[in-house]
């Protein structure tokens, strides 16, 4: 079985250093968030937890500083599913930080029940497309000052189900909660897309990365038949400290050996689906966004 395993689960490792740089992991108290924040700390990155519950938040830095020695960890509250939230976290990043160098925005929720953020967007396009979206919106010009720099955008191979419902993004009309995850993790494929071609010549490249099927809390709204099909394939899912292995690889791998806008997946360049490469789509995707959030970025 391990034989097999491997072929699905390929190693990964690396021993660059990265002491004197720092990063921002959204959704790190927990899966593969956390065992990113491990990995980069123990390669000397100062890692901020930007996590919703801070009690968890501060268990994980407490973990990490027990598990990697010398490890710079530090918690920071942000909820995704309230702008008001992420206005206050990135007050406090450029209040509190002199530099940002990689943006890993991990934090998701998946196949959950109907529901909307404190801003009335549909909870799974509101918290993994817009919150992140508005969240690197902010930062943005902190990763310029901090160039060279990074932002890694986390998706699934769920986006190739996906499709961007432009005249139904609230979900009011029919929602389906694979659906509308599928379509959350195209938008995040597409707005890597979109963002690399913005912000190349700033010095700020981006990436989307499938992290595999990976056995983490953010499944813990799937019932069946899709509950059967991860315990028969159990010992094919990955740990969280496999899945972390193709972010933690945008984030150490050089520059010249990466292409910006990429998707990526067991740590290489890949295709996302064919929808994932619609610059038109990328593009309206974009415009919307901005309208909904109110914002002006050219």
């Amino acid at each position: 079985m391990q034989a097999i395993r491997s072929l699905f689960v390929p190693k990964w490792s690396s021993d660059v250093c990265l002491e004197g740089k720092t990063a921002i992991i959204t959704g790190a108290n927990t899966g593969i968030g956390k065992e990113t924040a491990k990995d980069l700390a123990s390669r000397g990155v100062r890692v901020i937890l930007a996590c919703r519950d801070m009690a968890k938040g501060e268990q994980a830095c407490r973990d990490i500083m027990r598990e990697v020695k010398g490890a710079k960890v530090v918690a920071r509250q942000l909820d995704l599913a309230d702008t008001k939230s992420i206005c206050q976290f990135a007050e406090n990043i450029y209040n509190t930080e002199k530099a940002l160098h990689y943006l890993i925005n991990n934090a998701g929720v998946a196949i959950c029940p109907y529901a909307v953020t404190v801003d009335g967007y549909e909870m799974q396009f509101g918290v993994n497309h817009l919150g992140h979206f508005f969240l690197t919106f902010l930062l943005l010009d902190l990763l310029k000052h901090s160039a060279p720099s990074r932002i890694i955008n986390v998706s699934s191979a769920a986006h190739a189900m996906g499709k961007i419902q432009f005249d139904d993004l609230s979900g009011e009309k029919d929602y389906h909660p694979v659906r509308a995850y599928a379509q959350s993790k195209l938008a995040n494929v597409l707005f890597t897309r979109e963002l690399a071609k913005r912000t190349e010549v700033l010095g700020v490249m981006a990436y989307s990365v499938d992290p595999g099927m990976v056995n983490t809390e953010i499944t813990r709204h799937i019932r069946r038949p899709l509950v059967d099909i991860f315990k028969t394939f159990g010992s094919l899912i990955k740990t969280p400290a496999e899945g972390a292995y193709t972010i933690n690889y945008c984030v150490v791998t050089p520059e010249n050996q990466l292409l910006t806008g990429g998707y990526y997946k067991d740590c290489s360049i890949s295709k996302s689906c064919r929808a994932g490469q619609d610059d038109g789509t990328a593009l309206k995707l974009w415009a919307v966004s901005c309208h909904l959030l109110g914002i002006r970025w050219r």
